[in-house]
Protein backbone atom coordinates (compact mmCIF):
# COMPACT_ATOMS: atom_id res chain seq x y z
CA UNK A 1 0.00 0.00 0.00
CA UNK A 2 1.23 3.48 -0.63
CA UNK A 3 2.01 5.99 2.14
CA UNK A 4 0.10 8.88 1.95
CA UNK A 5 2.42 11.96 2.25
CA UNK A 6 0.90 15.78 3.09
CA UNK A 7 1.41 17.78 0.13
CA UNK A 8 3.49 21.03 0.58
CA UNK A 9 0.03 23.24 -0.90
CA UNK A 10 -3.40 22.08 -1.13
CA UNK A 11 -5.14 23.51 -4.50
CA UNK A 12 -9.27 23.33 -4.33
CA UNK A 13 -11.09 24.81 -7.34
CA UNK A 14 -12.46 23.57 -10.55
CA UNK A 15 -11.37 20.91 -13.51
CA UNK A 16 -12.63 21.05 -16.61
CA UNK A 17 -12.84 20.53 -19.70
CA UNK A 18 -12.29 24.23 -21.74
CA UNK A 19 -13.85 24.99 -25.15
CA UNK A 20 -11.89 28.15 -26.30
CA UNK A 21 -12.16 30.13 -29.86
CA UNK A 22 -9.22 32.92 -29.82
CA UNK A 23 -8.41 35.08 -32.51
CA UNK A 24 -5.14 32.59 -32.89
CA UNK A 25 -7.02 29.11 -33.49
CA UNK A 26 -10.25 27.31 -31.68
CA UNK A 27 -10.08 23.89 -29.39
CA UNK A 28 -12.37 21.96 -27.64
CA UNK A 29 -12.33 20.00 -24.67
CA UNK A 30 -8.83 20.84 -23.23
CA UNK A 31 -7.91 20.85 -19.71
CA UNK A 32 -8.96 23.77 -17.67
CA UNK A 33 -10.38 24.73 -14.37
CA UNK A 34 -9.01 26.48 -11.61
CA UNK A 35 -7.41 24.20 -9.59
CA UNK A 36 -5.70 22.68 -13.21
CA UNK A 37 -4.31 25.78 -13.47
CA UNK A 38 -2.89 26.26 -10.29
CA UNK A 39 -1.52 23.06 -9.42
CA UNK A 40 0.27 22.64 -12.68
CA UNK A 41 1.82 25.97 -11.96
CA UNK A 42 2.28 25.01 -8.14
CA UNK A 43 4.24 21.91 -8.78
CA UNK A 44 6.95 24.15 -10.79
CA UNK A 45 8.12 24.98 -7.17
CA UNK A 46 6.73 22.46 -4.53
CA UNK A 47 4.20 19.30 -4.05
CA UNK A 48 0.53 20.46 -4.92
CA UNK A 49 -2.13 18.25 -3.60
CA UNK A 50 -5.43 18.82 -5.71
CA UNK A 51 -8.75 19.00 -4.31
CA UNK A 52 -11.07 18.89 -7.26
CA UNK A 53 -13.82 16.75 -9.24
CA UNK A 54 -14.44 15.05 -12.00
CA UNK A 55 -16.86 13.10 -14.61
CA UNK A 56 -15.95 9.56 -16.05
CA UNK A 57 -15.63 10.90 -18.94
CA UNK A 58 -12.53 12.54 -17.96
CA UNK A 59 -10.06 10.76 -19.90
CA UNK A 60 -6.71 9.10 -18.22
CA UNK A 61 -4.37 10.96 -20.40
CA UNK A 62 -5.16 14.15 -18.37
CA UNK A 63 -4.74 12.02 -14.92
CA UNK A 64 -1.54 11.48 -16.47
CA UNK A 65 -0.75 14.36 -17.24
CA UNK A 66 -1.16 15.85 -13.40
CA UNK A 67 0.57 12.82 -12.04
CA UNK A 68 3.99 13.70 -14.41
CA UNK A 69 4.08 16.89 -13.71
CA UNK A 70 4.16 15.99 -9.81
CA UNK A 71 0.53 16.99 -8.53
CA UNK A 72 -1.03 14.73 -6.18
CA UNK A 73 -4.83 13.79 -6.61
CA UNK A 74 -5.77 11.90 -3.59
CA UNK A 75 -8.58 14.68 -3.30
CA UNK A 76 -8.98 14.58 -7.11
CA UNK A 77 -12.92 12.91 -6.85
CA UNK A 78 -14.32 10.97 -9.96
CA UNK A 79 -18.33 10.94 -9.83
CA UNK A 80 -20.63 9.19 -12.35
CA UNK A 81 -21.56 11.81 -15.02
CA UNK A 82 -19.87 14.75 -17.05
CA UNK A 83 -17.37 17.00 -16.48
CA UNK A 84 -17.86 20.45 -16.08
CA UNK A 85 -17.50 22.39 -19.33
CA UNK A 86 -16.60 26.10 -20.30
CA UNK A 87 -16.61 27.27 -23.66
CA UNK A 88 -15.83 30.97 -24.48
CA UNK A 89 -14.37 33.16 -27.34
CA UNK A 90 -12.03 35.83 -27.17
CA UNK A 91 -12.29 39.74 -28.85
CA UNK A 92 -9.22 40.22 -30.71
CA UNK A 93 -7.62 42.29 -28.50
CA UNK A 94 -7.39 39.30 -25.94
CA UNK A 95 -8.98 41.30 -23.47
CA UNK A 96 -12.81 40.66 -23.73
CA UNK A 97 -14.16 37.62 -23.77
CA UNK A 98 -17.74 35.91 -24.32
CA UNK A 99 -19.15 32.63 -23.09
CA UNK A 100 -20.65 30.34 -24.96
CA UNK A 101 -21.88 28.23 -22.43
CA UNK A 102 -21.45 26.59 -18.60
CA UNK A 103 -22.10 23.16 -18.01
CA UNK A 104 -21.50 22.67 -14.13
CA UNK A 105 -22.02 19.28 -14.81
CA UNK A 106 -20.98 17.22 -11.65
CA UNK A 107 -19.03 20.28 -10.67
CA UNK A 108 -22.72 21.06 -9.58
CA UNK A 109 -22.62 19.24 -6.80
CA UNK A 110 -19.23 19.75 -5.82
CA UNK A 111 -18.48 19.45 -1.80
CA UNK A 112 -14.82 19.35 -0.75
CA UNK A 113 -13.74 16.47 1.13
CA UNK A 114 -10.13 16.90 1.91
CA UNK A 115 -8.30 13.80 2.46
CA UNK A 116 -6.70 13.70 5.56
CA UNK A 117 -3.00 13.54 4.39
CA UNK A 118 -3.86 16.49 3.10
CA UNK A 119 -5.17 18.76 6.23
CA UNK A 120 -1.58 19.07 8.07
CA UNK A 121 -0.56 21.00 5.10
CA UNK A 122 0.81 24.35 5.78
CA UNK A 123 -0.51 26.35 2.37
CA UNK A 124 -3.82 26.32 1.04
CA UNK A 125 -5.23 28.13 -2.09
CA UNK A 126 -8.79 28.36 -2.72
CA UNK A 127 -9.47 28.45 -6.09
CA UNK A 128 -12.99 30.25 -7.45
CA UNK A 129 -15.59 28.36 -5.66
CA UNK A 130 -18.79 29.19 -3.76
CA UNK A 131 -17.86 30.78 -0.33
CA UNK A 132 -19.43 28.46 1.69
CA UNK A 133 -17.61 25.92 0.03
CA UNK A 134 -14.09 28.05 0.87
CA UNK A 135 -15.26 28.10 3.95
CA UNK A 136 -16.04 24.46 4.43
CA UNK A 137 -12.55 23.64 3.25
CA UNK A 138 -11.27 25.55 6.14
CA UNK A 139 -13.06 23.81 8.90
CA UNK A 140 -11.57 20.71 7.71
CA UNK A 141 -7.61 22.17 7.50
CA UNK A 142 -5.51 22.54 10.24
CA UNK A 143 -4.43 25.54 11.21
CA UNK A 144 -2.46 25.98 7.89
CA UNK A 145 0.39 28.33 7.72
CA UNK A 146 -0.91 30.70 4.47
CA UNK A 147 -4.05 30.42 2.89
CA UNK A 148 -4.89 32.53 -0.44
CA UNK A 149 -8.29 33.08 -1.49
CA UNK A 150 -9.77 33.70 -4.87
CA UNK A 151 -13.32 34.62 -5.47
CA UNK A 152 -15.27 36.55 -8.95
CA UNK A 153 -18.56 38.53 -9.71
CA UNK A 154 -20.71 35.67 -9.15
CA UNK A 155 -20.03 35.22 -5.22
CA UNK A 156 -19.72 39.25 -4.99
CA UNK A 157 -23.29 39.71 -6.22
CA UNK A 158 -24.84 36.68 -5.22
CA UNK A 159 -23.08 35.05 -1.95
CA UNK A 160 -21.88 38.43 -0.27
CA UNK A 161 -22.27 37.33 3.56
CA UNK A 162 -20.99 34.36 3.25
CA UNK A 163 -18.01 35.71 1.09
CA UNK A 164 -17.14 38.60 3.74
CA UNK A 165 -17.17 35.71 6.36
CA UNK A 166 -14.36 33.85 4.40
CA UNK A 167 -12.01 36.61 3.42
CA UNK A 168 -12.07 37.45 7.24
CA UNK A 169 -10.29 34.18 7.48
CA UNK A 170 -7.51 34.27 5.25
CA UNK A 171 -4.17 35.47 4.93
CA UNK A 172 -4.32 36.98 1.19
CA UNK A 173 -7.50 37.71 -1.04
CA UNK A 174 -6.68 37.84 -4.69
CA UNK A 175 -8.89 39.51 -7.31
CA UNK A 176 -8.59 40.87 -10.75
CA UNK A 177 -8.93 45.69 -10.66
CA UNK A 178 -12.92 44.78 -11.64
CA UNK A 179 -13.80 42.63 -9.21
CA UNK A 180 -12.05 44.66 -6.27
CA UNK A 181 -14.00 47.70 -7.35
CA UNK A 182 -17.11 45.12 -7.52
CA UNK A 183 -16.18 44.11 -3.91
CA UNK A 184 -15.30 47.28 -2.07
CA UNK A 185 -17.21 49.88 -4.41
CA UNK A 186 -14.38 52.02 -4.86
CA UNK A 187 -12.84 53.28 -8.34
CA UNK A 188 -9.28 53.80 -6.69
CA UNK A 189 -7.42 50.46 -6.60
CA UNK A 190 -5.25 51.55 -3.87
CA UNK A 191 -8.11 52.60 -1.28
CA UNK A 192 -10.25 48.85 -2.50
CA UNK A 193 -6.90 47.09 -1.50
CA UNK A 194 -6.79 49.38 1.58
CA UNK A 195 -10.73 48.31 1.98
CA UNK A 196 -9.99 44.55 1.77
CA UNK A 197 -7.11 45.40 4.29
CA UNK A 198 -9.72 46.04 6.81
CA UNK A 199 -12.53 42.85 6.15
CA UNK A 200 -9.52 40.92 7.57
CA UNK A 201 -6.71 39.62 5.49
CA UNK A 202 -2.85 40.49 6.09
CA UNK A 203 -2.42 41.07 1.82
CA UNK A 204 -4.85 42.35 -0.92
CA UNK A 205 -3.34 41.20 -4.09
CA UNK A 206 -5.14 43.07 -7.37
CA UNK A 207 -4.30 41.30 -10.77
CA UNK A 208 -4.43 44.16 -13.61
CA UNK A 209 -3.50 41.66 -16.67
CA UNK A 210 -1.35 43.25 -19.07
CA UNK A 211 -0.25 45.55 -16.32
CA UNK A 212 1.09 43.80 -13.90
CA UNK A 213 -0.17 43.53 -9.81
CA UNK A 214 0.72 44.85 -6.99
CA UNK A 215 0.41 43.77 -3.01
CA UNK A 216 -0.59 45.96 -0.55
CA UNK A 217 -0.31 44.87 3.15
CA UNK A 218 -1.16 47.68 5.99
CA UNK A 219 2.30 49.17 5.80
CA UNK A 220 4.22 47.96 2.83
CA UNK A 221 3.26 47.22 -1.05
CA UNK A 222 4.94 45.56 -3.61
CA UNK A 223 4.61 46.60 -7.06
CA UNK A 224 5.27 44.14 -10.56
CA UNK A 225 4.47 44.86 -13.94
CA UNK A 226 3.65 41.80 -16.40
CA UNK A 227 6.24 39.92 -18.48
CA UNK A 228 6.10 41.46 -21.92
CA UNK A 229 4.85 38.90 -24.47
CA UNK A 230 5.13 39.96 -28.06
CA UNK A 231 2.27 37.33 -28.91
CA UNK A 232 -0.44 35.73 -26.80
CA UNK A 233 -1.92 32.73 -27.85
CA UNK A 234 -4.55 31.55 -25.07
CA UNK A 235 -5.36 33.94 -21.62
CA UNK A 236 -7.35 31.32 -19.98
CA UNK A 237 -6.14 30.55 -16.91
CA UNK A 238 -3.81 33.26 -16.49
CA UNK A 239 -4.76 34.51 -13.15
CA UNK A 240 -5.31 30.75 -11.94
CA UNK A 241 -1.25 30.22 -13.03
CA UNK A 242 -0.49 33.43 -11.18
CA UNK A 243 -1.78 32.48 -8.03
CA UNK A 244 -0.62 28.64 -8.16
CA UNK A 245 3.31 29.98 -8.94
CA UNK A 246 3.01 32.58 -5.99
CA UNK A 247 1.69 29.62 -3.65
CA UNK A 248 4.04 27.41 -5.01
CA UNK A 249 7.30 29.82 -4.31
CA UNK A 250 6.11 30.33 -0.60
CA UNK A 251 5.86 26.64 -0.12
CA UNK A 252 9.10 25.76 -1.63
CA UNK A 253 10.47 28.93 0.22
CA UNK A 254 8.25 27.60 3.79
CA UNK A 255 8.11 30.89 5.10
CA UNK A 256 6.23 34.44 3.91
CA UNK A 257 8.33 37.30 4.44
CA UNK A 258 8.69 40.40 2.12
CA UNK A 259 11.63 38.87 0.16
CA UNK A 260 9.83 35.72 0.03
CA UNK A 261 6.75 37.52 -1.22
CA UNK A 262 8.34 39.75 -3.90
CA UNK A 263 10.77 36.28 -5.23
CA UNK A 264 6.83 34.80 -5.18
CA UNK A 265 5.21 37.60 -7.24
CA UNK A 266 8.17 37.74 -9.70
CA UNK A 267 7.25 33.93 -10.13
CA UNK A 268 4.00 34.37 -10.23
CA UNK A 269 3.60 36.53 -13.12
CA UNK A 270 6.42 34.69 -15.17
CA UNK A 271 4.86 31.38 -14.81
CA UNK A 272 1.55 33.42 -15.66
CA UNK A 273 3.28 34.80 -19.09
CA UNK A 274 4.25 31.10 -20.15
CA UNK A 275 0.92 30.25 -19.78
CA UNK A 276 -0.52 31.93 -22.40
CA UNK A 277 1.88 31.62 -24.59
CA UNK A 278 0.07 28.18 -25.68
CA UNK A 279 -3.53 26.69 -25.06
CA UNK A 280 -5.07 25.22 -21.85
CA UNK A 281 -1.85 23.89 -19.69
CA UNK A 282 -0.08 22.90 -22.19
CA UNK A 283 3.03 25.21 -22.15
CA UNK A 284 3.29 24.49 -18.47
CA UNK A 285 3.22 20.64 -19.42
CA UNK A 286 6.52 21.18 -21.40
CA UNK A 287 8.53 24.16 -19.19
CA UNK A 288 11.44 23.67 -17.18
CA UNK A 289 12.44 24.59 -14.00
CA UNK A 290 16.27 25.78 -15.62
CA UNK A 291 13.59 28.05 -18.35
CA UNK A 292 11.00 29.36 -15.45
CA UNK A 293 14.40 30.84 -13.25
CA UNK A 294 16.04 32.11 -16.21
CA UNK A 295 13.03 34.38 -17.10
CA UNK A 296 12.70 35.72 -13.38
CA UNK A 297 16.16 36.56 -13.29
CA UNK A 298 16.19 38.23 -17.12
CA UNK A 299 12.62 39.69 -15.24
CA UNK A 300 14.37 40.92 -12.11
CA UNK A 301 16.99 42.44 -14.19
CA UNK A 302 14.25 44.72 -15.70
CA UNK A 303 12.83 45.75 -12.81
CA UNK A 304 13.78 49.40 -11.16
Amino acid sequence: MTQQTTPDVVVVGSVAFDSVRTPKAAHEKLLGGSASYTSMAAALFARPGLVGVVGDDFPQSYFELFRDAGVDLQGLQRLAGKTFHWSGVYEDNMNNRRTNYTDLNVFANFNPAIPEAYRDSPFLCLGNIAPALQAHVLDQMRRPKFTVLDTMDLWITTTRDDLMKVIARVDMLTVNEHEARHLTGKGSLLKAAQLILEMGPRYALIKKGEHGAFLMSKDDMLIVPAWPLIEVMDPTGAGDTFAGGLIGTLAELGEVTREALHKALVNATVTAAYACEAFSVNRLETLTREQLDQRASAFRNMLP
